[in-house]
């Protein structure tokens, strides 16, 4: 078990890391992908029905609650776009946020900014 838990955390948690901090990703493809990952946990094969011992929120929890330390990807999709917005507030001179500026929001601020253009 302990080499699925290395391949889900370096893998299927940490490959779509990137595009969660610019894009909000939709629940439902959260949700597949936590699918996804809980069927190799629990060793479901196709057709077959794997037995959950414990659930996907129980193995969300931090090692130290009795959980195995796995990402909620929706919060924490939520969480990177929450860190990036607090770099675009707190750099507003940094070259990158000038350009989203510039391109994105030119005629208000970040906060003040509507979804979309």
């Amino acid at each position: 078990m302990a080499g699925k838990e290395v391949l889900i955390k370096a893998i299927a948690i940490a490959v779509p890391t990137y595009p969660m901090m610019c894009f909000k990703f939709p629940k439902v493809v959260c949700n597949e992908i936590s699918s996804d990952i809980v069927k190799f946990w629990w060793g479901k094969s196709e057709g077959g029905n794997g037995i959950h011992w414990k659930s996907w929120k129980a193995l969300c929890l931090a090692k130290g609650d009795g959980g195995l330390g796995f990402r909620d990807l929706a919060e924490f999709n939520l969480a990177l776009l929450s860190k990036q917005s607090w770099r675009i507030i707190s750099t507003p001179n940094a070259l990158w946020v000038r350009i989203l500026k510039a391109r994105y929001y030119p005629d208000c601020e970040f906060k003040d900014a509507g979804l979309g253009h």
